[in-house]
């Protein structure tokens, strides 16, 4: 989570979970971000845009682990697997779930946490499960809120306080429990939500390199035709 010549550094980590309807789905069945290709979802899975940057990471992790050919035979399964076409944020995709439209959405997690504590959309969170793909392999892929500082920044000296403040273990611990994010060092206690969760196994790619296949992503969502 931090750049190997330290030109950036994660604070908090957001785990790209897959959620699924309690009532229509049997999560034995899906573990792998790979399993949703599988034909027995034909119909039956939402997710946002394929170019988006949540979508277009996720797409490089795959190309990261599994090459060009493997993740865009994975992705045109996951296409043609599509309840609609790809629309909508995060809490969308749930509430895709909650009213019908689809049984299974790939999401970061903290939109579980924030919708339980929304009086409106509880009902959406409540009507899902959450499960941490990958847990017999590479481990669960994780987006993260990481931080720069510009090179010609006139407040160096306050901005590089702030930074320390927010990477320290106070600073990361008050993030994590306002967003209910992972912190990025194992000495901060997790929110009382993601504890409940449990823990769970990480990818621990370096997220360099799945920057390297970003563009390789956006290539391959236009030719598989994922937002059409």
């Amino acid at each position: 989570f931090r750049d190997p010549d330290n030109y950036w550094f994660g604070l908090t980590s957001r785990a790209r979970v897959i959620v699924v309807s309690k009532e229509r789905v049997d999560e034995v069945l899906l573990k792998n971000y790979e399993d949703l290709s599988k034909t027995r979802w034909k119909g039956r899975i939402c997710t946002r845009q394929g170019k988006h940057p949540y979508m277009n990471a996720l797409i490089a992790s795959v190309i990261a682990s599994s090459g060009e050919k493997g993740a865009e035979k994975w992705l045109k399964g996951l296409k043609s697997n599509l309840a609609r076409k790809p629309q909508g944020n995060d809490r969308a995709q749930v509430k895709a779930i909650y009213e019908g439209f689809c049984d299974i959405a790939v999401i970061n997690h903290y939109y579980i946490a924030l919708m339980s504590s929304d009086v409106n959309q509880k009902k959406w969170a409540d009507s899902v499960k959450i499960i941490f793909p990958n847990q017999d392999n590479r481990g669960t892929h994780m987006n993260v809120s990481g931080v720069a500082l510009a090179r010609f920044a006139p407040n160096r000296e306050n901005a590089v306080k702030l930074l320390l403040f927010l990477a320290s273990q106070n600073g990361q611990e008050i993030y994590a429990n306002e967003n209910n994010e992972y912190p990025v060092s194992k000495k901060v206690p997790l929110s009382e939500q993601l504890s409940s969760w449990g823990h769970f196994k990480q990818d621990e790619i370096s997220l360099v390199k799945v920057a390297e296949k970003r563009m390789s992503a956006l290539l391959m969502a236009d030719r598989v035709g994922y937002n059409n």
